[in-house]
This record gives C-alpha cells, structure tokens and sequence, in this order.
C-alpha cells in the first residue's frame, strides 16, 4: 500500500504532486525515439486536467526542459493515477510502458523480473543528482547489481495528532505519546472528552487495514515475512501485541469509538472535523485535511511512530522501457534531473512557485537527498515555509533513530489476508487474537509460495 495522501489528492502543489500517479494507453514508441534530429521521449505522471495549477507547473517545467535541452522532444501523458493496478501488469506485459514510466516502490523488483525494464547502470553516472539520494532508496531500484530506475519521492509513516485536542484533554500537546501504552493511554483520555470525539482510528478495509497493521509491527520491531521471503512472521509477540492493542482500545478503553471498517477518506474526516485525537499517517495527508477536510495547520501536528523500533518507507520513481535507445535513455535521466531532481527546483523542489500559490510549504518530507544536496533543498524549503514547521520537528528528530523499512513481497495480497485480523478485533468482542493470526499466516505462507 502506499500512502493515498500521494494518490488521490490534487489540491495543492505538494499533495498532488506526490499523489499523481498518472497512467496511459499509448506506449512506448516503435521507432528508435528520433524525430526530426530530435530525441523523442514519452513520459507518464503528468498532472490531470482538473488539478489545473499543478498541470500548469509541469507544462512550463517541460517546456523549460526542452528549451534547454533543443535536441530532446518530450511527449507528456496524463491520466488518473499514473500506476492503475488494474492496467498497470496488463501494460507491462503488453510492452506498452512509457519510455520512461512510473512505479511505486513496491513494483520495482516485479518489473525487472518480467523483464520490462532497461538496465541502466551504465548511463546513472550521468545523472548529476544520483549520488545525492538516499542509498536506501536508491537500492530499491537495484536488482541483483544492476540499476533500474530512479526514485523520485519517499515518505514514511508517523502519528498525526491533533494538538487541541489534547490540551483539552489535559495532555501535553507538545509530548506526542512514544510508546502504544502511552498513545493508549492519550486515547483513552481523549475519548472522555465525549460528544462523539475518538482517541485513536485505525483502517480496517479495502486492504487499508493490512498496510496499517505492517506499519505498527515495523513499529514494535516485527516483521510481515521472514528474511527469505517465503514464510508469514506474524505469529509472533510483536504480531500478538499490534491486534491485542488494537482489540483492548476498541473494547476494553472504548477509546476508538463504534464505528469500524474505516478507510482513509472516512479517518481524514473524522480529523478535519476536530473529532479525532490520532491516527497513523504520512506528512503528505496534512494538507489534504486542511484543504478538503476542514482542519487547521496550527492544530495538527506529526510524531514518529509509536514504539521506537521502525516504520513503514514508501515512495515512488521512474523506470526506463526494455525497448529505449541509449539516446532516449540519456534524455529521460536528463529529465528526471531537470523536473525532479534538483534540491529547491522543479516541479517539486520549486517551493517559491509553490508559497505563491498557496501550497504548502515546510512539511517534513520527501526528503530524498543526502549531504549538501538535503542541506540546499532544506534551507530553500525553510526560506520559504508557511506552515508550522515547528509542529513536525518531533517527527523529524524521532526518525533518526527508527529503522525504515519498506513493504513485504506480495503487499497487496497479504494486505488484504491482514485486513480480516484488524477488521475481527475491531468488530467482534470475543476475536480470539491468537487463531486470528495462526490463519493468517497459513494464508500469507501460501500465497508466498505461489511467488
């Protein structure tokens, strides 16, 4: 699962550009990719029509690009999302990817392994920004030595809470809770506010309920499958801890309130509203509950993860089709460098053009790059923040200390075996926690098995 704050949102600048996941029905070109002495590229992920601001931005950062580079013609393709997992495998296997195309970071391996994507290890070299991403994020684009994308963005999971809230509730709205018995504690006095307010809401649905579960056993330092990928690792303490939490909020403390089966939409409601204390989130679903929710910057706020062992990595980058020439290899590397990649430029660095036109600015992540790449993005970020960048710092500081880790193999089919056990506890009082994730793991070891 990846953070739907990245896909489904084209309100602002820096929500929807981490959320369009645009995708196409034209494919990569036939010929050599030259036309007219040019080198012709076709590229996904452009902004929707409706998101008009965020369209605007690309259009003129492509044009930019092509003025610059005169020798290079880029054919932009839109649509809504750019990965569609109904039509994302069917594209693959039709050879009828992009010439450069997007992926989540979860589909990296896959790709490879059906092998749709040009192995560019040779040309990476000439990307000038390359060495300055992460290497965790780098190597999710690195199968078996060789390299075969780009990543483009990253987030992880933390805490949104809501600061007024817990200043009625007579919490320090500054001591976000660091453990899950100090959150369920925080819950429990915040559901005493009464008059429909809930501590703590969780997803349980729509797979929604099995990404949330991998995050906050990340968060007690589980994990979703053994190190060889091929057996469940749920049926563990950690594992037994995630549902028997959730199952002791829900019913013994009432702090999660009635309604269950939650999804994203019906959570970041419930925030906007100013009747939820906490949920589990990535920085990117701040903007969407202050713009489509109804909330306020001052009163929301981010923490790391609950637990202090690890949390949940996710993102996006671009990977390049098994048919490009070396030319148009070259020419998209140039592109990503141009509309991505440079610390405080482009359609996603670009925070001036972002605060002019009421995007926000200052939110804690992506943060992809390192060194004095992350310190010049940083401090033009900073430069020209409007949002309380004070409210994220604790955050920023607790993630240094947690290990990050990225989705099991077969996220989605296990996801959704996850879902049953989080919607068992949070609907049926008597969910015998252990039998729940006994059947799970039969059900995941089968499905790892089926590779």
């Amino acid at each position: 699962m990846r953070s739907p704050g990245f896909r489904r949102t084209s309100t602002t600048l820096m929500a929807s550009a981490l959320a369009l996941t645009a995708i196409t029905a034209c494919g990569s070109s036939d010929d050599d990719g030259s036309a007219g002495g040019k080198t012709r590229i076709t590229v996904n992920c452009m902004p929707p029509k409706s998101a008009k601001v965020d369209r605007s931005f690309f259009e003129a950062d492509v044009k930019a690009f092509e003025k610059a580079n005169p020798d290079i013609d880029v054919v932009t393709h839109d649509a809504f999302p750019c990965q569609d997992p109904k039509t994302f495998d069917a594209k693959l296997a039709g050879g009828q990817m992009e010439d450069v195309f997007y992926t989540y970071f979860t589909d990296a391996k896959h790709v490879v392994d059906v092998n749709q994507a040009a192995d560019i290890t040779s040309y990476v070299k000439e990307l000038k920004s390359y060495s300055t991403i992460q290497q965790q994020l780098r190597d999710i684009y690195t199968v078996d030595g060789k390299i075969y994308g780009v990543p483009r963005t990253g987030y992880s999971m933390g805490l949104i809470y809501n600061k007024k809230l817990f200043a009625q509730a007579g919490l320090d709205p500054d001591k976000p809770p660091a453990t899950w018995e100090e959150l369920r504690a925080d819950a429990k006095k915040i559901a005493a506010l009464g008059k429909g307010t809930v501590g703590y809401a969780d997803y349980s649905a729509q797979n929604q309920g099995g990404w949330h579960f991998t995050a906050e056993l990340y968060s007690q330092g589980g994990d979703v499958v053994s190190a060889d990928g091929k057996k469940a690792n749920i049926d563990t303490p950690e594992g037994k801890a995630v549902l028997q939490n959730l199952k002791d909020m829900r019913w013994s403390d009432n702090s999660m309130g009635s309604k269950q089966l939650l999804v994203i939409n019906d959570v970041q409601q419930m925030m906007g509203s100013g009747k939820l204390g906490m949920y589990l989130s990535a920085p990117d679903n701040i903007p969407i509950l202050v713009k489509e929710k109804g909330g306020n910057y001052k009163d929301l706020a981010l923490a790391p993860m609950p637990g202090g062992k690890g949390t949940l990595i996710g993102g996006d980058g671009y990977m390049f089709n098994k048919k490009d020439t070396p030319a148009q290899i070259r020419a998209g590397l140039k592109w990503l460098d141009h509309m991505f990649l440079t610390p405080g430029k482009g359609f996603l660095g670009d925070y001036a053009r972002a605060k002019q036109n009421d995007a926000p600015v200052g939110l804690p992540e992506p943060r992809l790059f390192t060194g004095a790449a992350d310190a010049k993005d940083q401090e033009v970020k900073k430069a020209n923040a409007n949002v309380p960048v004070e409210n994220y710092q604790a955050f920023l500081d607790g993630n240094q200390s947690l290990q990050m880790k990225i989705e099991p193999p077969q996220a989605q089919q296990i996801y959704s075996v996850l879902d049953g056990a989080v919607s068992a506890v949070l609907t049926k009082k008597d969910a015998d926690v252990d039998q729940l994730l006994n059947d799970a793991s039969g059900k995941i070891d089968s499905i790892l098995a089926r590779g």
